[in-house]
Formats: structure tokens, sequence, C-alpha cells
């Protein structure tokens, strides 16, 4: 723990193994079927392509598909303009990139559209092909920007809500094991998990004072038997296995079958490289890691190990 990149550089190419680039979403929108054709088959091979006719099936698209990169609508449509449309997807999509197809003046819709960030650009028809490729391309760079910086600001603002948690918890927990369980709930909440555990050790040896949580209220404690708990023990480093069907090195271990754990992290709690504990995070269902939420992990393990230490509890397992 006291090497964080250490410990990113021995995960980072299995994580990245396991992340596959996906095709962004878009959605295109027009009620003449020969231009929404078109739209389709201009965009198919880079992005991941949805369609609607209209914009109440576009809504219905976008409840069913959730959030899209860019959304490409027409202005003139029947029952509702596209101004009108892409309005009502502000509220729940903030980050899409909205563009308005006009093939009329509309100038008075399309500039308090625009005023009003809800329209990113606006195209008139016919339309140039490589022009619209060329919009559209910017646009998802600038949604996968704005992705980015939305990540970024919930991370600190997590690793900011964990770190109060764990300043309150070791002042008014009670018990050692109130305090380690607070300290599991808050890691848990903070990365998304079905479950937490943070078990003490006692040199080398996992000791039976732990803190559990899970989010259906119980959880059963198989770190004693876990090959990444003991590599993580012998190692001083992170363990990880995101995708547990696929791990070879796991075939073995059947308590991940019995309790449906299919990604698991292991990581050591040390502070000046004498081990505390360990810290186990465990998800239903694989998942991908990637490098700054790797680092994230690690500092949040380094609060912890300093909150346990601040707190002068693992003194009595001493």
């Amino acid at each position: 723990m006291d090497n964080p990149s250490v410990e990113i550089d021995k995960v980072q190419y299995q994580v990245m193994t396991l992340e596959r680039p996906k095709k962004l979403k878009i959605l295109v929108v027009d009620d003449e079927p020969d231009n929404l054709d078109l739209l389709y088959r201009t965009f198919r091979r880079d992005f991941n392509v949805l369609k609607a006719d209209s914009g109440v099936n576009a809504l219905q698209v976008l409840a069913a598909e959730g959030e899209v990169a860019v959304i490409i609508s027409d202005q003139r449509m029947p029952e509702m303009k596209g101004t009108e449309f892409l309005s009502k997807t502000v509220p729940q999509f903030p980050d899409t990139v909205r563009i308005i197809l006009t093939g009329f003046t509309d100038i008075e819709d399309l500039v308090e559209a625009i005023n009003a960030g809800q329209v990113y650009k606006y195209i008139t028809k016919p339309w140039d092909p490589g022009e619209l490729k060329a919009v559209v391309q910017r646009a998802a760079e600038t949604y996968d920007l704005l992705k980015q910086r939305t990540e970024e600001l919930r991370r600190a603002h997590a690793q900011m809500a964990l770190l109060s948690v764990l300043v309150q918890v070791t002042q008014a927990a009670s018990s050692l094991e109130e305090t380690l369980a607070l300290i599991a709930k808050a890691v848990s909440e903070t990365f998304g998990t079905e479950g937490c555990i943070l078990q003490l050790t006692n040199g080398n040896t996992l000791i039976a004072t732990q803190g559990t949580y899970s989010d259906t209220g119980k959880i059963e404690n198989w770190l004693s038997q876990d090959p990444l708990t003991t590599q993580a023990i012998a190692t001083g480093q992170m363990q990880v296995s995101l995708n547990v069907p696929k791990d070879t090195k796991l075939i073995d271990a059947t308590h991940y079958q019995n309790t449906g754990v299919q990604a698991h992290l292991v990581i050591p709690i040390s502070y000046h490289n004498e081990l505390l504990g360990v810290l186990s995070l465990q998800w239903k269902q694989p998942c991908t890691l990637r490098e700054d939420e790797l680092m994230l992990i690690n500092l949040s393990a380094q609060l912890v190990a300093i909150a346990l230490t601040s707190s002068g509890y693992h003194q009595t397992i001493v």
C-alpha cells in the first residue's frame, strides 16, 4: 500500500484485457423513412445506431435504452418539433450532445434552443455526408469529455464523502467491530459493491475481528479460503479478478459459485509496511475498472489504514 503505482501496474493488464471498446450509442430521429435509413447507414459502422420516426417514439426509445452519446433529430416533424423533443431529453440526459437537421429557416426556434444549451449544432438539409460525419464525430468526442469530467467530479465527491465517514466512525464508534462494519459500509457504498469485508490480521494471519456489509444484509466470509486473499497477504499487493467465471486460477474456489460473486478485489491494508488487515470488495457481476478507479480504491485503502492507526483500535489485537 505504500507504493500504489506498483500494484496498479500488476493489475492493469488484466483490467485492460477485460475492457472491450464499445461503440457509442447514438439516436437518429426523422419522420421521413428515406432520411432515417440514410442516417442509419451513414453511422452504423462507427456507432450503435438507434432509430425513431417521431419525437414521441424517440422518447420511448430513450426510456428503454437509456443514455445515448448523440441525438440527431429532424426539426420539422408532426406532433413534436425537433427542438421541443430535444428539450425534453435535457433533464434526464444532460451530457447527451444534440444536433438538429433542418431544411427550413426556423431561426427563432433554433436560436432559443442553442442559447438554452439544448442544441450543440444545427445542419441544413440537404446535408453533406462528410460534414455531418465530422460534426457527429466531434459531438461524440465532446460527450466523452463531458462524461470523463462528470466521473472525475463524482469520484472526488466519493473520496471526500468516504474520508468524512472514516473520520466520523473512528471518533464515534463504541467498539472495534462497529468501526470496521461502518467502514465496510462506507467503502461498499462508495464503489457500488454488493458486499464488502474488512478483516484484521495479526502478522500475516487473518483473525476473527472483522466488519462486513452487504446490500442484502447478509454476507458470508470465506476470505481465509480464498486464493486472492492468500496472495494479497503474501505479496502485500492488490489482487483482482474482474470476471471470476473465466478466471482459471479460481476454478477450484467453489465459494464463488456458491455465493454468486463474479468479481473480487482484495487489498492489503497496511501502514508503514505493517499489515493491519485486508479489504475485500465483491460484485455479483463481472465488472471493469479503469486505472484511475483502481488508484482511487488504493487511496481509499490508505485512508482506511490511517483511520485504523489513528484510532488506536488496531493496537487491541497486538
